[in-house]
C-alpha cells in the first residue's frame, strides 16, 4: 500500500473502507422502508440546509420587523429563534412542512402514521432549536431531533 492509498482511506472514513472490504449499507432511508429516489425519498442535506436557511432568514425578517423594530441585534436574534419555534410548531403540526420546506420540496412525516401530530411536531422542533440534537446524524442522514420525534424528512 502507497501513501496515497493510506491517506485516501483515512479521508474517506470508516464507511468507505468497509464498503471496500465487502459490507453492504444499502442506501439512505431503505431500514425505513423509503424508495431510493424520487418522492418520499429521504431530502438530502443540501435541500435540509437550504430550506433552514429560508425558514431563519423569513424569521429574522419577522422579529426585525415587527417584534424588535429594528433595535439591537442580540434581541432580534433571541426573538428570531421564538418566531423559529412558533413557525415549526405550527406549520410542521398542520401541513408537514415550513415555507422554506415547501420551496425546496421536502415535507415532514411520521414514520408510522405518515402525518405529523402537533406534539411530535413540538418536541422535533424544541430538540431542532436546541441546535445539538440536528447536528448529530444516524445512517440514514436523519438527526436525533428527528430519531426522537419518530419523523423523517422526505422528498415531495
Amino acid at each position: 500500500m502507497d501513501n496515497r492509498q493510506a491517506i485516501g482511506s483515512w479521508l474517506s472514513g470508516p464507511r468507505a473502507a468497509m464498503e471496500e472490504a465487502g459490507a453492504d449499507f444499502g442506501y439512505r432511508g431503505e431500514q425505513l422502508g423509503l424508495p431510493e429516489h424520487g418522492p418520499n425519498s429521504i431530502a438530502r442535506p443540501g435541500r435540509r440546509l437550504g430550506a433552514l436557511a429560508v425558514d431563519w432568514a423569513l424569521c429574522v425578517l419577522i422579529a426585525y420587523g415587527l417584534i424588535t423594530d429594528g433595535y439591537r441585534a442580540p434581541a432580534t436574534s433571541n426573538w428570531a429563534l421564538g418566531v423559529f419555534f412558533v413557525l415549526s410548531v405550527l406549520t410542521v403540526g398542520t401541513v408537514g412542512f415550513t415555507p422554506g420546506k415547501r420551496l425546496f420540496g421536502i415535507r415532514v412525516v411520521a414514520l408510522r402514521t405518515g402525518t405529523v401530530n402537533p406534539g411530535r411536531a413540538l418536541l422535533r422542533s424544541v430538540l431542532l432549536c436546541l441546535a445539538i440534537p440536528a447536528l448529530v446524524w444516524d445512517r440514514d442522514g436523519r438527526g436525533l431531533h428527528d430519531r426522537l420525534a419518530k419523523t423523517v424528512e422526505v422528498r415531495i
